[in-house]
């Protein structure tokens, strides 16, 4: 409800602005502000308030003017209206629901939550570690990698990262579940010397990458 009148309240702050600026012809000022008086009746009516009874042209019936079949008449017709747009804009939302019920029906989304604790792994260098879904009978990966820096002090890398390793692999359709099999896949890449146990100086290499393990698990 806050954000409808707030809505409502902008929208008349703008037509006020129009309508003081004076450079509306005649019918627009008049269409504008039988807009005006629409919406501010529509405004009390979600409220809970009073209904303002009027004229034709949108201005408040004097009841000291105005006879009593007349005020009843013009409120009648006053709460039509307004029922009508309550009526029109309800209808307006249930079919946004149901449309995007049947949007999602239509294509189902799911995800797959990844919370990585530790890497017990002996690698004696930085490493890379890579996550990702994985279709064995196509030998294809279906989604993209989740890489954590590993460092050879067996710490997150990124120290601000500690015990928040989390990922999710948004967007598995219907396509995805009627696999016959996929995977979830871990690769460790070594970043350092060509070999651990160079210890040439003269020949030491550094920041070289090297698949250095694979680990997989059947989720379906």
């Amino acid at each position: 409800m806050f954000r409808s009148v707030r809505h409502m309240i902008y929208d008349l702050i703008e037509w006020r602005s129009q309508i003081l600026s004076g450079t509306l012809p005649q019918d627009e000022l008049k269409e504008l502000k039988k807009k005006v008086t629409a919406k501010i009746d529509y405004g009390n009516r979600i409220l809970d308030l009073d209904l303002v009874v009027r004229d034709e042209d949108g201005n408040i019936l004097d009841p000291e003017q105005t006879s009593t079949i007349s005020l009843f008449r013009a409120h009648e017709i006053a709460s039509k209206q307004v029922e009508e747009r309550l009526q029109e804009e309800k209808s307006q939302k249930q079919n946004i629901d149901i449309n995007r019920q049947a949007k999602f029906a239509a294509t189902p989304s799911f995800a797959l939550f990844v919370n990585l604790k530790n890497v017990v792994c002996k690698i004696g260098e930085d490493a890379e570690v890579l996550m990702s879904l994985y279709d064995p009978l196509e030998s294809k990966f279906i989604s993209e990698n989740y890489l954590v820096r590993w460092s050879s002090c067996g710490l997150p890398k990124d120290i601000d990262r500690l015990h928040n390793l989390r990922a999710v692999f948004t967007d598995l359709g219907s396509k995805d579940l009627k696999r016959d099999k996929i995977s979830f896949v871990c690769q460790i890449v070594r970043v350092g010397r060509m070999e651990l146990r160079d210890n040439n100086t003269r020949k030491l290499t550094s920041g070289l990458r090297r698949p250095f393990g694979v680990a997989g698990n059947f989720l379906c």
